[in-house]
């Protein structure tokens, strides 16, 4: 299954699941990260960490160890 983490700028993807039941997989869940809302990627920092998405009408930066527990 593909990650958050493993999407280009400019790509969309659904939100299937979020892997784990630890405070930062609750947290993505509130910021929105929920399964069937649409993503995508809109920028990303010069080395690739952290990613910039648009979610739900909102942008949203994520580290990349976070966006790879979110699967699409």
């Amino acid at each position: 299954m593909t990650t958050l983490a493993e999407l280009s700028v400019g790509q969309s993807a659904t939100v299937q699941s979020v892997q784990g039941h630890d405070e930062i997989a609750v947290r993505l869940l509130e910021m929105g990260l929920t399964p069937g809302v649409d993503v995508k990627v809109v920028g990303s920092a010069l080395l690739g960490d952290p990613v910039e998405l648009e979610v739900r009408g909102y942008r949203l930066s994520l580290r990349k160890s976070e966006a790879k527990r979110v699967n699409v």
